[in-house]
């Protein structure tokens, strides 16, 4: 009787990529995103021109094309970089911006402990 070593996808380090170096999750919010900005426009000019239904395909072209430029924008920032690399330097832009404050140490320049004198050490004498 053989033991297999299967790879269990509850094993895995980081989320595996789906589309264009992008995960599920990742996909998921530039379908939503996506999906918000091109519904609203694309039924507000398809209402003008007077067919509104041509706005929900419209809004399908739009979400499509979202997607695969975006996936295609990830793909240059994510390429041999570590997992989380964009989501860091994104939080980096909103600290420089201040939008938020980064949980990162962002301090260039010497450390010191901060003390004037050295600390007594305990004696061996017991």
């Amino acid at each position: 009787m053989t033991v297999r070593e299967d790879i269990l996808a509850d094993r895995l380090n980081a989320e595996p990529t789906i589309f264009k170096g992008c995960s599920s999750s990742e996909l998921g919010v530039i379908v939503g995103v996506a999906a918000l900005v091109w519904l609203p426009v694309s039924l507000l000019l398809a209402g003008l021109m007077g067919a509104v239904t041509m706005g929900f395909g419209l809004a399908g072209v739009g979400v499509v094309a979202t997607v695969v430029a975006t996936a295609s924008l990830f793909q240059r920032l994510k390429r041999n970089r570590p997992d989380g690399y964009y989501q860091q330097r994104f939080v980096i832009w909103l600290h420089d911006r201040g939008f938020r404050r980064a949980p990162f140490v962002r301090r260039t320049g010497a450390w010191d402990i901060g003390r004037n004198f050295h600390a007594p050490l305990p004696s061996r004498d017991r």
